[in-house]
């Protein structure tokens, strides 16, 4: 299905949806935590990412980690072999936390680009350490993998056709490094840069999406959603699970589940374990006429900022071995006053299943929607369609200064849109010219999305949409989007 110099990002797209509809548990099977014996849990996420650059010797497409080991005194390159332990560190941290008694909780959430990267680079120790942490059974019901993007796009500024290639082609990775089995137990997802569009067609798009490749909840930021009445979470849903309703122009719903990320100093709060701390001194939260544990959710960087390089490790470890000597201090083991000794470490989907078995559904969360809809619905009123959206979108935009529909994330400070022309038209252009190209072939002959021309086609299509060609400013980023928007239309040219 993949070609020697390309990632496995296509050819089994029939194959990866049957396989991930399954609806099997995940961690309840296995899971040693009992719903009613906790106040409050926290959870803990690590993104990582390296883009893929045009940038090798003879211009050829390598990862940012590749050129950081090539280019060591460039910046922070210095940093790239840190970097690479941090990729792997887990693999070595977890275990040893187990041995000694503890229940440790992560989730992970690494990009396409990345996996590639390693594989690239010939960095089969890192590879082998993710593979432990995907398929070790003993390790199964203490890491979770969350999908994404396979190469790092924000949601709200990638062309609707691709919101599903870009979840798939990571699927398909994923599924290639580490099995079948893995894939099935990837059930949540993480948004790159935490970004949620709020443009109600993307939005609706990117949920249907989700949930057509198996995805059965989504990681949010706290101020990215709003009350359907426009008005901002309250604790006891910042705290809990909510039920994230997307609604498109012509008025068609889906919805997905969401935990909430709350806002902070991502680095700071994930690398000192600041959830684990919150969490002990949270107690359950109501939801309708009765309560549930609360829970902290976290993510950030894995290994970006001296906080992650060096200082999570000891912070992860003590954080559960505080966590383990409370709970044997609360079974007698050593007597002594406990501060909440149900506080526990928990994963997503293992906090969503235990939630489920104790008669929880879904339909029992609060509803919630993408910031600036409740704007929005107000204006077009009770019969929406396409037209009407834009006409509503325009007027308030003319208006309303801080109406926008770009969408919002982590990075509030910075757009992900303004000052880009010259990254989003061609990577709007070569969105509908790889569409008009091959969604018709597709169409009547499915095993098109094998063949190489496909293949290569898509990965300079899925390389455009990197976030970080919109990140470090214009300069060497936008040149290295301005040289794949070049290599992905002779692609198309040429087949």
């Amino acid at each position: 299905m993949s070609h020697p110099t390309l990632p496995p990002i296509a050819g089994r797209e029939a194959e990866i949806l049957a396989l991930v509809q399954q609806d099997q548990p995940v961690f309840l099977p296995h899971t040693n935590l009992q719903l009613e014996q906790i106040s409050a849990c926290f959870a803990c996420a690590l993104h990582m990412h390296q883009p893929t650059i045009p940038a090798g010797a003879q211009g050829e497409l390598i990862s940012h980690l590749q050129y950081m080991v090539e280019h060591p005194g460039e910046g922070d390159n210095h940093n790239a072999e840190p970097f690479a332990q941090c990729y792997k560190r887990l693999a070595e941290i977890i275990p040893e936390l187990i041995q000694g008694g503890c229940n440790p909780r992560i989730m992970l959430d690494y990009s396409g680009n990345l996996l590639w990267g390693f594989g690239q680079m010939g960095r089969h120790d890192i590879l082998d350490a993710l593979k432990q942490l995907a398929c070790d059974p003993s390790l199964q019901p203490h890491v979770e993998w969350l999908g994404t993007f396979w190469s790092h796009a924000v949601a709200p500024s990638t062309p609707i056709p691709d919101l599903k290639l870009q979840i798939l082609a990571w699927q398909h990775h994923f599924a290639a490094l580490f099995g079948p089995e893995a894939l099935q137990r990837v059930k949540g997802f993480s948004p790159p840069e935490m970004h949620l569009p709020n443009h109600p067609d993307t939005l609706y798009a990117f949920v249907k999406a989700l949930k057509e490749c198996g995805y059965r909840w989504l990681l949010v930021q706290e101020h990215s959603v709003e009350n359907p009445d426009g008005s901002s979470l309250r604790d006891d849903q910042k705290y809990g699970p909510c039920q994230l309703v997307a609604r498109n122009s012509s008025g068609e719903s889906v919805t997905i589940t969401a935990l909430i990320k709350t806002q902070g100093s991502d680095t700071k709060l994930v690398g000192q374990m600041q959830p684990c701390y919150e969490a002990l001194g949270r107690g359950p939260v109501a939801l309708g006429s009765r309560t549930i544990p609360a829970i902290v959710a976290q993510i950030a960087d894995g290994e970006n900022g001296g906080v992650m390089m060096n200082e999570f490790p000891q912070a992860f470890i003590q954080a559960h071995q505080r966590i383990a000597s409370q709970t044997i201090a609360a079974q007698g083991g050593s007597g002594g006053a406990v501060a909440n000794p149900k506080t526990v470490a928990i994963n997503g989907t293992e906090y969503l299943e235990l939630l489920e078995a104790a008669g929880v559904e879904p339909g029992d969360f609060p509803p919630i929607q993408a910031v600036q809809q409740h704007k929005l619905w107000h204006q077009v009123g009770s019969q929406p369609t396409p037209e009407s959206v834009e006409a509503a979108i325009a007027e308030l935009q003319r208006n309303d200064p801080s109406f926008s529909m770009a969408g919002a994330s982590w990075t509030n400070n910075l757009s992900w849109v303004e000052g880009y022309a010259n990254v989003l038209e061609p990577m709007a252009s070569l969105s509908a010219a790889f569409h008009q190209r091959f969604d018709p072939l597709v169409a009547a002959d499915p095993t098109v999305t094998q063949g190489e021309p496909y293949q290569r086609a898509l990965l300079h299509l899925l390389l455009l949409e990197t976030s970080c060609f919109r990140y470090w400013g214009q300069g060497s980023w936008t040149d290295y989007a301005t040289e794949i928007h070049r290599r992905g239309l002779a692609c198309l040219e040429g087949c």
